[in-house]
């Protein structure tokens, strides 16, 4: 059999295995991003070892499209009058959260016995969540609310914060290292988010009024996704965040567009076989073997990531003044951690390279952890809030 027949048979094959985690779902109450993780890993080279190392090859190409459509969905969340309904709950949450977690995370490590820039480096990555779990989780259980609406809005800014407080902390790292620590790393910093707000801004206008002008009132898939596509790509050549820049452009085109809305269900209507072949072969990357060398430091890493979560959604939900279910299960419900961990691993490594045996596999090994249980707990979290939509069909009748 030729390459190129067994790429397509595995490609159909995936997809059709993916769709049937609905049923097993609706089943097993188990997220569909679990199941596909799980699914992925038994396939992977770990497991049946069903992909070959050019099916492996797919997977930053089709993480990073999955994630830019992503970002631009929940770009459409910031419209200005849902920030004017929610806007403090959002922006206090979503600041707690990575402030709380980092300091959590930090003391908890230097107490530990850890190296302080290496717990510096920690507490930067702890910072990161997964908006494509954390989104799928919500279109899957059609959950609904103040509480969803608030926990959305949160995924789509607290990576942003998260890139922030992360740079600082590779800043002061390399000072306590005595590697420089200068502007030149603020800078740099500064560029990766500066740099998204740009992109998005410069793409996002034009979208927003000339897009949909083909057939009056209803832009077509291909405008949608070309200009989608065009964002990231741009975004990655630059090497600024392309995940904050498609946010940055969906948030500029729901905000402006006045004669559609269909960019946003155009991209809908297509993400999801991208979002099944991002988590499969995400599961198929996995080695399970590399939880059984974090050791203490990694143990660590968790347990103090777990408390950072749960205190700083309890943490922002008082500040805020939102309600005692918002307060209690919001942290359990931004649990979820992926791609941008690994990201702000990636960049670690480079910077310094001497920790990379250290931080590589813990971060490794937690997003692992944290992928598998973070959509569970994503759902208990919606599911005690009452906001899954057939969770509240049940108790009506």
């Amino acid at each position: 059999m030729d390459n190129t027949a067994k790429t397509l048979i595995i490609l159909g094959v995936l997809l059709l295995l993916g769709l049937a985690t609905d049923v097993i779902g609706r089943r097993t109450r188990l997220p569909r991003v679990t199941l596909l993780l799980i699914f992925g890993f038994v396939i992977g080279p770990a497991g049946l070892d069903f992909l070959s190392p050019n099916e492996e090859k797919w997977f930053s190409i089709v993480a990073d499209m999955a994630l830019i459509m992503i970002g631009f969905l929940l770009g459409e969340k910031f419209t200005l009058p849902l920030l004017r309904e929610h806007g403090k709950l959002v922006l206090w949450i979503s600041v707690a959260e990575v402030v709380v977690t980092a300091l959590v995370v930090l003391i908890g490590l230097l107490l530990v016995g850890l190296p302080m820039d290496m717990a510096l480096l920690l507490a930067g990555i702890a910072t990161a969540t997964d908006p494509a779990a954390i989104t799928d989780v919500v279109h899957e259980t059609k959950a609904d609310g103040l509480f969803t609406r608030t926990m959305l809005g949160i995924v789509a800014v607290d990576d942003a914060w998260g890139l922030i407080v992360f740079s600082l902390m590779l800043t002061i790292a390399q000072a306590f290292s005595g590697q420089g620590g200068n502007i030149g790393h603020l800078l740099t910093g500064a560029w990766e988010l500066g740099g998204a707000l740009l992109i998005g801004i410069c793409l996002g206008i034009p979208m927003a009024y000339l897009t949909g002008r083909i057939r009056p009132g209803e832009p077509t898939l291909v405008e949608a996704l070309g200009v989608v596509f065009l964002c990231g790509g741009i975004a990655i050549w630059l090497k600024v965040s392309f995940l904050l820049a498609s946010m940055v452009l969906g948030c500029v085109v729901a905000n402006l567009a006045r004669h559609h809305i269909r960019p946003f269900h155009a991209i809908e209507g297509i993400e999801w076989p991208f979002m099944i072949l991002f988590f499969v072969l995400a599961g198929a990357s996995l080695h399970i073997e590399t939880l059984f060398q974090i050791g203490f430091v990694g143990s660590a890493y968790i347990i103090f990531r777990i408390i950072g979560r749960l205190l700083g959604g309890w943490t922002g939900g008082a500040i805020s003044h939102a309600d005692p279910l918002m307060r209690r299960w919001m942290g359990m419900a931004l649990m979820p951690q992926a791609g941008v961990a690994l990201g702000m691993a990636l960049v670690t490594i480079e910077r310094r390279p001497d920790l990379g045996e250290i931080i590589l596999p813990v971060v490794i090994a937690s997003t692992v952890l944290f992928e598998l249980i973070g959509p569970v707990l994503t759902r208990t979290g919606l599911v005690h809030v009452g906001e899954v939509r057939h969770d509240r069909k049940v108790k009506k009748d």
